[in-house]
């Protein structure tokens, strides 16, 4: 008996350890803001213009359910980038298109906790097999890094 707990344990370990770094790999990086969901939007707009980042704009994905029936929680979908270092992605694979401009989805959780979601640039660069833009996808990294953090108080 003790021999099938052990190769139970084991078996359970090792899937464990196969299906936990997908699950914290799946390309989205998630950071916990400390503000509404308005704030934490006028914040992560007011740093990108402040960088001379492109502001595209936002969709208010909640005004849209509530127009077509649905009940979505606040939920906003920003985009902005800039195209100088965007479209060097573009010019190595054109389907990396479909994740440039960068999106920022901000949320509100059932708790009324808020989080900014975005895809992670090494996540990106290997879905489109991106090689030869180490360098852009790095400083795409660290700019997303700065502009979220602008809604952490600490």
């Amino acid at each position: 008996m003790t021999n099938y707990l052990k190769t139970i344990i084991a078996g359970g370990a090792i899937m464990m350890a196969i299906v936990l770094p997908a699950a914290a790999s799946d390309g989205v990086v998630t950071v916990k803001s400390d503000y509404s969901v308005g704030e934490t939007v006028a914040r992560i707009k007011r740093d990108v213009l402040k960088k001379g980042i492109k502001f595209f704009g936002v969709i208010d994905q909640a005004r849209l359910g509530k127009n077509a029936g649905n009940d979505v929680r606040p939920s906003r979908l920003v985009m902005f980038g800039n195209p100088a270092l965007g479209t060097t992605f573009i010019t190595s694979n054109p389907e990396a298109g479909l994740d440039w401009p960068v999106r920022v989805l901000v949320y509100q959780t059932a708790d009324g906790a808020v989080y900014a979601a975005y895809s992670d640039f090494d996540w990106i660069a290997k879905r489109h097999g991106i090689t030869d833009r180490e360098a852009q996808f790095k400083m795409a990294t660290e700019v997303i890094q700065s502009v979220t953090s602008t809604i952490r108080k600490d």
